[in-house]
């Protein structure tokens, strides 16, 4: 697949696997999606701290779905990706509006995959670098 469209409507259908998905509940929506550039967005607007900052946690969960998905991608058809790790350097708060998370792999092997994620806010400032890594299995975990 190489298509930009065909490459979204994957996307579409690992959505549909779980229309009830942590992805769904906040917020995140694709805007480019290959194996070599992962491109999503995400509202603030309830995945804010008590503060009313973006949550942290809600930047590493931006980052982890970009990573797997780009993983998948990258897997293919009838492989499954699950995640090893992940770690993320916060940078600075977002308050308002979306952030957008760009990932680019760092290494895509057999079965290890890996990913920076940067996350950045309107003004275009990094908000929080991310690094996700990803074991491919030839199919899903309990099949």
């Amino acid at each position: 697949m190489t298509d930009s469209t065909d490459l979204l409507s994957a996307v579409q259908r690992m959505r549909e696997l779980n229309p009830d998905s942590l992805m769904e509940r906040m917020g995140i929506e694709f805007v480019e999606a290959s194996a070599e550039r992962l491109v999503a967005t995400m509202p603030v607007a309830g995945n804010t701290q008590p503060y009313g900052l973006l949550h942290g946690g809600a930047s590493v969960v931006l980052a982890e779905t970009l990573g797997s998905v780009g993983a998948a991608l990258h897997a293919g058809p009838g492989r499954a990706v699950v995640g090893l790790d992940i770690n993320a350097t916060h940078h600075r708060a977002a308050r308002s509006g979306h952030v957008t998370g760009t990932a680019v792999p760092i290494s895509l092997g057999r079965t290890v995959v890996c990913y920076e994620v940067v996350v950045t806010d309107e003004d275009g400032r990094r908000t929080c670098t991310s690094r996700i890594t990803c074991l491919v299995r030839d199919s899903a975990p309990g099949s």
